[in-house]
């Protein structure tokens, strides 16, 4: 798959379906993680690997991301869906990723969240939007 390439999370869930070597990185907030959720992939026998991009509290980019992303995921071969809450975050870590040798660096547009609408509200699009599989705390 060529770099920087994007998914929409309902291709992102087929991709995880059917590649046994793709892999959900969620690259939000331990705060995130835990107040607003996670996308759920225990169905097709994965589980999301969390990597903070930035920090919480104080949204600082993590001096770390590469060398935990690198622990978590050894090969650089192997598709590596980024997602965050709206594809912002995870698109700077997809060519952050690409950058640094993953070959299969992919990011999920939209996000877990999905993008706000006119009131503000973020049920616009998104993992949770699409109906796919999540959980919280």
């Amino acid at each position: 798959m060529s770099q920087h390439a994007d998914l929409t999370p309902q291709e992102a869930w087929e991709r995880l379906e059917s590649d046994p070597h793709a892999v959900l990185v969620d690259v939000r907030t331990q705060a995130e993680w835990s107040f607003v959720g996670l996308p759920d992939l225990t169905s097709i026998g994965k589980r999301v690997v969390p990597v903070e991009w930035t920090t919480f509290p104080d949204g600082a980019p993590n001096p770390h991301f590469l060398d935990q992303l690198r622990t978590a995921l050894p090969s650089e071969d192997a598709p590596v869906l980024f997602l965050c809450r709206s594809g912002a975050r995870s698109a700077a870590a997809t060519a952050t990723a690409a950058a640094a040798g993953y070959t299969g660096a992919v990011n999920v547009t939209e996000g877990f969240e999905g993008e706000l609408d006119a009131q503000g509200h973020r049920a616009v699009n998104g993992w949770k939007q699409a109906g796919l599989p999540w959980r919280q705390g």
